[in-house]
């Protein structure tokens, strides 16, 4: 089963990509069935990939719920990494839907996360930090807002992500004035 879900999972990325979300989200529901018998990783990472799907279609709920699954699958798989790379995504869309004290503890968390582990790949970090950013900055707290975004940028330096350093430095320049 594990061949066949990586299988639906590389051609639903490959739809994405292409920007056939339809095609991405009817296989990744054939993905999710064929893996909730099992549970496990297989059903988390489908969910995940499906929450991105309807993401991208602008059905933040049906994404949460999709999120919400996948990391209650991955606490018990006890993989700390994979709690806060989805938990960020449940962050960035309880921030995408105005949902702030919904999303603060999901970043906080993320963050924790990946701080505590030395296997947190910058950009993993650095996306953390840009979207807790704009959180504190929506909140009012630019204080915060800045420090995060100076890290944010960078981390973005450090792997080469211009569109992150850019939106890092316009940012804090845009903080900076009164």
């Amino acid at each position: 089963m594990a061949d066949s879900t990586e299988t639906l999972l590389a051609q639903a990325w490959q739809a994405r990509r292409e920007n056939r979300l339809a095609d991405a989200e009817r296989i990744l529901l054939e993905a999710v069935e064929l893996c909730r018998a099992a549970g496990g990783v297989p059903l988390a990472n489908a969910l995940t990939a499906l929450g991105q799907i309807e993401r991208d279609r602008g059905r933040r709920d049906a994404a949460r719920q999709y999120y919400e699954e996948a990391v209650a699958i991955h606490r018990v798989e006890s993989d700390p990494l994979k709690v806060a790379h989805t938990v960020r995504h449940l962050g960035d869309v309880n921030r995408e839907d105005g949902r702030l004290d919904l999303a603060e503890p999901c970043y906080g968390e993320a963050l924790a996360l990946y701080r505590a582990d030395s296997r947190t790949r910058p950009l993993d970090l650095a996306n953390t930090l840009r979207g807790y950013a704009i959180l504190k900055e929506r909140t009012g707290d630019h204080d915060a807002a800045r420090r995060l975004w100076e890290e944010a940028g960078q981390l973005y330096a450090a792997v080469n992500v211009q569109a992150g350093v850019d939106e890092s430095s316009a940012t804090l320049a845009r903080l900076a004035r009164p």
